[in-house]
């Protein structure tokens, strides 16, 4: 008899899946398939009170990933809310921040920057740094999670959301301050797949209240976009996107073409050169990962 089941933990080859009466199983792929995902809706054949194998992955809504030109890495299935975590110590890249922006973009989720750790004397020019996410229209919300969580609480309200972030940036802390149970629920997981240390665990999905999901990520330094094409990047980029179709040459590719609106607005200081220099430095890198 095959069921179905969410899953709400993973590791490599290993997941805790959830089933519709709230018990959970530790499931197996079957075969070598191993792309499932945080969040994936999956038929399952329970095999006994505890075990189960996953037989497929059911439609998704949405997809989160990662990726470079030589694999994929799966993030979280089935959210409609990536909330970016970033604190002034240690200090965050802003070059992560716009891939995983651009990431969203794509995928179709919505974006949320979170500054963690506001009550630092740093934050200010934490603060000032994200000032041009929000004239693009990006939410920020800011907040001390070891001193008062709340401001993040109407961002969850009906959203099934995924934390990402550096490591350092309070993504754990955050979690536990949103579900104190968190630090049992993965020691219990941790035990269960026998993997000793929550930063082996890829992701981990909790319930806050009904119609609102969390789902918790390690820790990432770098962001690969292999998956997006050349031609697309810059719709997924809201500064670019609002001036295609103005440039002089519709093939325009925003380096030394005259009559480049993109180039102009940079010159103007409407547009920040950094992001410029984003955009060629992912043009370069999308170019390569596809000749591969």
């Amino acid at each position: 008899m095959t069921d179905t089941a969410q899953i709400i933990a993973s590791h490599g080859r290993s997941y805790i899946i959830e089933l519709p009466d709230g018990s959970t199983r530790v499931a197996s792929a079957r075969g070598k398939k191993t792309d499932f995902a945080c969040g994936d809706r999956v038929a399952i054949k329970v095999t006994s009170t505890e075990q189960a194998v996953i037989e497929k992955a059911l439609k998704r809504d949405t997809l989160l990933y990662r990726s470079d030109a030589w694999r994929e890495k799966l993030i979280a299935a089935n959210v409609t809310q990536i909330i970016v975590v970033v604190a002034p110590v240690p200090s965050f890249f802003d070059e992560l921040i716009g891939r995983c922006l651009i990431a969203a973009e794509d995928a179709g989720i919505r974006p949320l920057i979170l500054l963690n750790k506001c009550d630092l004397p740093e934050a200010d020019a934490a603060r000032a740094r994200l000032g041009y996410y929000r004239e693009l229209g990006y939410g920020v919300v800011e907040l001390a999670a070891t001193e008062d969580i709340s401001p993040l609480n109407g961002w969850l309200s009906g959203h099934v959301s995924v934390l990402v972030g550096q490591s350092g940036m309070g993504k754990s802390t955050i979690t536990n301050a949103l579900i104190p149970e968190a630090r049992a629920r993965v020691n219990d997981i941790s035990v269960a797949l026998d993997s000793g240390k929550h930063t082996t665990t890829n992701a981990t999905l909790y319930h806050l209240e009904p119609g609102a999901d969390l789902i918790d990520s390690p820790g990432l330094q770098s962001f690969g976009l292999a998956h997006v094409t050349v031609e697309d990047l810059p719709r997924l980029m809201p500064e670019f996107r609002e001036r295609l179709g103005t440039c002089r040459f519709h093939n325009c590719r925003h380096r030394h073409e005259p009559g480049c609106a993109i180039l102009g607005a940079v010159s103007s200081g409407d547009i920040p050169e950094s992001r410029l220099q984003l955009l060629h430095r992912l043009q370069d890198e999308l170019a390569a990962a596809q000749t591969y």
